[in-house]
């Protein structure tokens, strides 16, 4: 069976919104239908001095964290991101998994004059979460009497949150 193409997507991709690249997958390239939990925080750190003549306390700013990116699966063109996935959450890992992953929103703008939106850069909006690996893995729920699609997720841990643009 021929596989059907849009734009240089292969034709499940274009109904995805998010692209995910790993760097340690050389090969493979996954499409999310929904991306949840890209959120950095920083802890406020308050103090007063001893001499100070303001009974308020000075705040600065601490340590920043970091919550849980939460990836709903689509479709993988290959098992390469599957490869990984797997060697995260395998019991007897050979190595350290920890990769940098990249999401990346594909621009499903309208690029017609008459559009309302302005396209006026060809920027994608991408954010690079570095030392992540995952941390959960959920298989869709399987019932044959419906007819829902197969949902798979993962759960991501990292460290730095890059948003190169």
């Amino acid at each position: 069976m021929a596989e059907k193409t849009s734009g240089g997507l292969h034709y499940p991709l274009t109904k995805m919104n998010f692209l995910v690249t790993v760097s340690t997958v050389t090969e493979g390239v996954a499409a999310f239908s929904e991306v949840t939990g890209v959120e950095a925080s920083v802890d406020v750190i308050e103090f007063r001095q001893g001499n100070s003549n303001s009974l308020a306390p000075v705040k600065i700013p601490g340590l920043v964290k970091h919550g849980n990116v939460t990836l709903k699966f689509g479709y993988t063109r290959n098992n390469a991101f599957k490869d990984w996935l797997k060697e995260c959450v395998a019991e007897r890992r050979t190595k350290d998994a920890r990769a940098t992953v990249t999401i990346e929103l594909i621009d499903i703008r309208d690029s017609s004059p008459s559009s309302l939106v302005e396209n006026t850069q060809d920027e994608t909006l991408v954010w690079q979460l570095t030392n992540a690996w995952v941390t959960k893995y959920t298989a869709p729920d399987l019932n044959a009497s419906t007819s829902e699609v197969a949902i798979e997720s993962v759960e991501i841990a990292y460290e730095e949150l890059i948003i190169p643009n």
